[in-house]
Order: C-alpha cells, then sequence, then structure tokens
C-alpha cells in the first residue's frame, strides 16, 4: 500500500503564495507519474498538474505560468509552487500518484485526502 501525506496548504491573500507538498511512503517500488488536482466546493474535481518520471510537465491552463511542479525522486516527494494566487484557486487540493508496489505489477492511482487552499480577495 502506498500512503500519501500532503502539506503546505492555508489561507493567503490574492497575490500572495503557497507551496504544497505530498509526500509517498509505504511499499513503494517505483512511481510514475505524480501529480495534483482540485476541487472547489459544489464542483467537481478537475485536473491542475502532472509530473512525469522523466521530468516532463503538463498544467491546466488556468494555473500556467502561475504553478510550478517539481519532484525529488529520492524523497518520493511532489511539490506545488503556487504563485499570484487567486480568489478562484481556493479549493482542496489532491495530491496523485501513478506507482508500482513490487516489480512487474501493474500502475496503481493512489491519493491523498487533500490540504485545503484558501486565497482571500
Amino acid at each position: 500500500q502506498v500512503h500519501l501525506v500532503e502539506s503546505g496548504g492555508g489561507l493567503v491573500q490574492a497575490g500572495g503564495s503557497l507551496r504544497l507538498s505530498c509526500a509517498a511512503s509505504g511499499s513503494i517500488f517505483s512511481i510514475d507519474a505524480m501529480g495534483w488536482s482540485r476541487q472547489a466546493p459544489g464542483k467537481q474535481r478537475e485536473f491542475v498538474a502532472r509530473i512525469e518520471s522523466s521530468g516532463s510537465t503538463n498544467y491546466a491552463d488556468s494555473v500556467k505560468g502561475r504553478f510550478t511542479i517539481s519532484r525529488d525522486n529520492a524523497k518520493n516527494t511532489v511539490y506545488l509552487q503556487m504563485n499570484s494566487l487567486k480568489p478562484e484557486d481556493t479549493a482542496a487540493y489532491y495530491c496523485n500518484v501513478l506507482a508500482r508496489t513490487a516489480v512487474a505489477t501493474p500502475l496503481y492511482s493512489y491519493w491523498g485526502q487533500g490540504t485545503q487552499v484558501t486565497v482571500s480577495s
């Protein structure tokens, strides 16, 4: 089993910055892609950013140029640096990883419990 722990959420004024972290632990053989999604009240969960094992990245149009995703493979940790935050960025942010727990086993998707980000105007 793979366990994800997110941290770094909080309350910030518009224009401010936050850095989210997500550390994976447990029976990890390898991690493929890592990413972040978010869900605002009354809305569906939406993709925010993703980083492949190669280091290539992909972002939602709404956060391009403001958010940066990165990873530390030695620590099995993914980060999301969020700058120029807007009230519409307010949501619960969820970490997601694709990982194998043993050699030659399928990739499974694991999710964290979420960390709240609130941006005041």
